[in-house]
């Protein structure tokens, strides 16, 4: 998608890429006027408002009004246009950052083989690991997944939590390198690798939107106690009372108890026939 114009500069200089800042300031700023803008970019207001409306009517920009802000030269209560980008408008940029990406993993596949591109998606990753860490941390396992969908959304993934047999799912509905992701999987895989750590448990990635899914899907399931917990009670019943050495050396006390009772009955035995005789 085409992002680019003409608009003359305070003094009157062309700038063929001047559409381009204008919708980049808008990526940068989320929302502003004409005039905000016209003066960060050291535009005309006219120039600046010319090519916003061109964006509008190419569905990449949209308009907002907003209340006039104490100190504005602006009529009393004259509304102020606000302007911002539409989701087309950032799928536009992304886009164009995806291109950038994929050209520079093929070239690391090229020149540093399977093995390096695979490094660099564990090192991306690992960046959101360090920052996650902090909020997982100390938590109960059954609210961790709650918790990685809030620290998921706050980097712009749209996660959610759902319900589901014997766990939980952990739903992305919205992944920034999805383009890239279609032609180097090992970013999806490097970031299974690191929601497992930060979950404390095996999980499985379900779907993703790379594949062509609607969601990128993260199996959780239900956190499991270790077996030697769960058969602890069952020991301690089965053998009230016993020693702690019972347990480890039963062959060796069993012979000890069998043969103790038997010196006292032959004692009795040779003392019952001198007295007989």
């Amino acid at each position: 998608m085409e992002i680019e114009g003409r608009a003359e500069r305070r003094g009157g200089a062309p700038d063929a890429s001047t559409r381009q800042r204008v919708a980049r300031a808008l990526l940068e700023r989320r929302a502003a006027t004409a005039a905000e803008l016209a003066d960060g970019l050291q535009l005309t207001p006219a120039g600046v408002r010319r090519h916003l409306d061109q964006l509008v009517d190419q569905g990449l920009a949209e308009v907002a009004e907003v209340p006039v802000r104490p100190g504005s030269t602006r009529g009393r209560g004259r509304p102020a246009r606000a302007f911002g980008l539409t989701q087309r408008g950032r799928d536009a940029f992304e886009q164009a950052y995806d291109d950038l990406a994929v050209s520079a993993l093929r070239f690391l596949a090229q020149t540093g083989g399977e093995q390096a591109v695979h490094e660099f998606a564990r090192r991306r990753v690992g960046e959101l690991e360090s920052r996650y860490a902090p909020a997982l941390a100390g938590l109960p396992a059954e609210e961790r997944p709650q918790a990685l969908a809030r620290a998921l959304t706050g980097d712009g993934y749209a996660a959610s939590v759902r319900s589901a047999p014997h766990g939980a799912q952990v739903c992305q509905h919205h992944c920034p390198v999805a383009h890239v992701a279609e032609e180097f999987p090992q970013l999806c895989e490097a970031e299974t690798e690191v929601f497992a750590r930060l979950l404390g448990r095996h999980v499985q990635r379900l779907a993703t939107i790379a594949r062509g899914d609607g969601v990128c899907t993260t199996n959780v399931p239900e956190p499991t106690q270790p077996p030697q917990q769960r058969l602890q009670p069952e020991s301690g019943r089965s053998q009230p009372g016993a020693r702690p050495a019972a347990t480890s050396h039963s062959g060796s006390a069993s012979a000890s108890t069998s043969q103790t009772p038997r010196f006292p009955r032959t004692t009795q035995t040779r003392t019952s026939e001198r007295t007989s005789v």
